[in-house]
């Protein structure tokens, strides 16, 4: 059979493509793509994005290492992010077409319960693994999804507990609590209300507002006329910026306000309205975990400043719980040696309560809910944010109770 060197040229191009083809392979192989949508606007706009730096300092900080080990192989990380406009319908569109389409291997979930209810039902009916970040929610883990795990935000009912702990501690007899009516808000409201009636304390208004409220006056008015010595309402972090505010074009005094976001740079941006108010944060330069898995707090910041030398604001607690999220998504990865979901979950249950990254120890349920990374809490004072409770880690007394506005 004469074969000429004409006839061999299809078969010699044919070799070469699939040569190039299992190179390709071999290459993608090697990269594990985790996907996340990021608010580019609307009201979880701020916080998203600081969680997505979070992530980003994980993932750049894996491939400086040249990657992780899995199945014998060393891989790189991608993060995809897409847009979800801080809008739940938009979430499940977005979380399907990082699936489908975007081809991701693992799912980090969008910013606060609201988002992420509606992407881990798309993660389960997918059998994709979803690592929560910032949603608290309990519902999220009554729902019988077999592959969600909180890497580092605590359930939402234990959220409120070191708060009203301190609160308890001061003395005060009368709290009142007001609440947007979301899945965070609410349960973060309404479990800090059950301790603090455990705790004998009289809950003296019980009140939820709704989304897109920009009026809290008469909510505020309300619970002065209660009688109550604590305001705790809980809302995100635009809610609570409008509330300081008016509290004190409105003269309305209460020994102590507690906010969740009062501690954040942006809070503190609206200046004397933000004075002694008391918060909570995972994110503070004398909060410092003794760390097994991960950057520290310190090395964190160090890696911040590195790559996002022009944020608006330094790396804050969406940031660590982001972060911390990523450093126990890799622990997980590597206990598992595998990205199969099923593999991925049972390590993550194996792992409870034996590491700890930078907010703090890791432990869930058989569910995937935290219940471990508890806040410290905050007290904006004279030279800025100081650690109040607990006791442990404090840098400075509680004031309390706090000046009346007529003499600050």
């Amino acid at each position: 059979m004469n074969i000429t060197r004409k006839s061999l040229w299809p078969i010699g191009v044919a070799a070469m493509a699939v040569a190039m083809m299992a190179f390709v392979d071999f290459a993608e192989a090697h990269k594990i793509r985790i996907g996340m949508t990021v608010s580019s606007s609307g009201r979880f706009a701020l916080a998203a994005q600081s969680g997505a730096r979070g992530a980003q300092i994980w993932v750049d900080d894996i491939n400086s290492r040249g990657g992780i080990t899995i199945g014998g192989k060393v891989h790189e990380i991608e993060l995809v992010k897409l847009d979800d406009r801080s809008d739940k319908q938009m979430v499940a569109r977005v979380y399907e077409n990082l699936i489908k389409e975007k081809k991701v291997d693992i799912l980090f979930g969008p910013f606060g319960s609201t988002l992420t209810s509606a992407a881990a039902h798309v993660t389960e009916k997918y059998g994709k693994f979803l690592i929560i970040w910032s949603a608290s929610s309990d519902k999220i883990y009554e729902q019988g999804y077999q592959y969600v795990v909180s890497g580092s935000q605590i359930a939402a009912s234990l959220l409120g507990a070191p708060a009203v702990k301190l609160i308890n501690s001061l003395g005060v007899k009368k709290i009142a609590f007001a609440y947007l009516d979301e899945p965070f808000p609410a349960g973060m409201a309404k479990g800090a209300a059950k301790l603090a009636k455990d705790l004998g304390m009289e809950v003296t208004m019980m009140e939820k507002f709704a989304k897109g409220t920009k009026d809290f006056s008469i909510m505020l008015q309300k619970a002065k006329a209660t009688g109550a010595e604590a305001v705790y309402p809980v809302g995100y972090e635009g809610d609570q910026m409008a509330m300081a505010r008016q509290l004190r074009e409105m003269n309305i005094d209460f020994p102590l306000v507690y906010m969740v976001y009062a501690s954040q740079a942006q809070f503190l941006a609206i200046g004397k309205d933000a004075d002694f108010i008391f918060s909570q944060t995972l994110m503070h330069p004398k909060v410092n975990w003794k760390v097994t898995d991960g950057l520290n707090r310190e090395q964190v910041a160090a890696r911040y400043s590195k790559l996002f030398p022009d944020a608006a604001y330094p790396a804050d607690f969406q940031t660590a719980l982001a972060y911390a999220a990523g450093a126990v998504l890799e622990k997980i990865m590597t206990t598992a040696d595998s990205l199969e979901p099923a593999k991925l979950k049972q390590a993550a249950v194996d792992l409870s309560g034996k590491i700890t990254v930078m907010t703090g120890p890791y432990k869930i349920l058989d569910n995937g809910k935290q219940i471990q990374m508890e806040f410290v809490i905050m007290q904006n004072q004279a030279n800025g944010p100081e650690v109040v409770w607990p006791e442990a880690v404090r840098t400075a007394e509680p004031i309390y109770p706090v000046p009346v506005f007529s003499e600050r």
